[in-house]
């Protein structure tokens, strides 16, 4: 029964219930954008390092885990690799550059990663060849690369960066495609570490020999679960280095956890205004009905019947404006520039609407807590 009277009402007062449907649409289509916002700038800002085939990464000591900041010397990998329990370690640069497009556009920055062939930190090749030297003017891409730039594997492409005060124009092979690698928000290319260390760029270049040097080095473990252990038996048999597992490293990004907190915070807040929203609206809309509910509960309704009745009401009245919302989104994620870092991750989307479902029923507990409370004697006028 209680049912019922919900799907009549609703259905007799369609463009009332429409409109706040219409609220509750908008507000999931605000909650799905900034959970998907979350991810992509997530996404841009880790990509590489998430898929990075390594358990831990190896820094210079005190220096707070800046990638950007540390100095590995090369006689540090084989140190590393002597320790019990290494698989094997590949050492990474990380710079930027600027993609010189042969249209006139724009030059694009792009996150230089100096890598070493056939060890952790080279990510898997999808088209094309991977790198198979230490040197030489060759690059894997990353997929979204060719796409956006027009680039194909076995195109030349020019890379500019600033050594001293001089910019330095090097021309690069694209030998190889590999999936989604963003690093800082840039695409990446994955070059030889040699090359790598020739055409960063620098304060000055000179011709003196000396130690090639990479930002960190990425550590596999021939058992990934010892990982916690292992950190600190490579730190105690290695000087001069800190050892952290690949979340921490993540974490360390600089704005990396500043971003997160900040979108998260977003999208908590969001959904509390929803609670508000959709409390309020149902509020109103239950006092106007109050005479109402005192002829049913006269009659001999109980306040189960009641309590039902406005509970399928909001569930109905949410769950269709959560399914136009999320619709919209779907639609709109579509039209959306590709440069727009958006991404609608499965588990985040589905935690998001079912926070959203949930949000109607509870905004609406102080108007089924209202609708029990309501005295048919006094809901009539006859008593006071």
């Amino acid at each position: 029964m209680g049912f019922y009277l919900a799907v009549k009402e609703v259905w007799r007062n369609r463009g009332r219930f429409v409109l706040i449907s219409l609220v509750i649409a908008l507000i999931t289509t605000l909650v799905l954008f900034i959970a998907a916002l979350a991810e992509g700038l997530a996404d841009s800002n880790r990509e590489y390092l998430s898929k990075v085939d390594a358990e831990l990464f190896v820094f210079q000591k005190d220096v707070d885990n800046l990638i950007a900041t540390s100095r590995i010397g090369r006689s540090k990998i084989n140190d590393v690799r002597r320790v019990e329990g290494v698989k094997d370690v590949g050492a990474i640069g990380f710079a930027t550059g600027s993609l010189i497009l042969p249209d006139g556009r724009q030059p694009v920055n792009v996150s230089l990663i100096g890598v070493e062939p056939n060890s952790p930190g080279m990510p898997p090749v999808l088209t094309g060849r991977t790198i198979n030297t230490l040197k030489g003017n060759e690059a894997v891409v990353e997929e979204r690369f060719l796409t956006r730039f027009g680039v194909k594997v076995g195109d030349d492409i020019t890379i500019k960066t600033i050594q001293g005060t001089k910019e330095k124009f090097f021309s690069i092979r694209v030998v190889g495609s590999t999936d989604g690698q963003q690093y800082q928000f840039s695409p990446a290319m994955f070059m030889p570490f040699k090359t790598w260390d020739q055409i960063r760029p620098q304060a000055q270049k000179t011709n003196t020999a000396g130690e090639l040097t990479s930002n960190v080095l990425a550590v596999r473990l021939k058992n990934p679960e010892d990982k916690a252990a292992m950190a600190q038996n490579i730190q105690n048999q290695v000087d001069g280095i800190e050892v952290i597992d690949k979340q921490a490293t993540i974490d360390a990004v600089p704005g990396y956890k500043v971003q997160q907190s900040t979108l998260n915070t977003q999208q908590f807040f969001t959904l509390l205004i929803g609670v508000l929203v959709i409390g309020g609206f149902f509020q109103i809309q239950l006092l106007q009905k109050i005479p109402l509910i005192g002829v049913l509960k006269a009659i001999g309704s109980s306040n189960t019947t009641i309590a039902i009745s406005v509970i399928a009401q909001i569930i109905m009245v949410t769950t269709f404006g959560v399914f136009l919302g999320s619709a919209v989104t779907l639609l709109l994620s579509v039209v959306l520039p590709a440069g727009i870092p958006i991404v609608f991750n499965g588990s985040s989307v589905f935690l998001a609407i079912l926070a959203l479902l949930a949000i109607g029923p509870i905004g609406g507990l102080v108007s089924v807590r209202v609708a029990i409370g309501v005295e048919p004697l006094i809901a009539l006028g006859l008593s006071s």
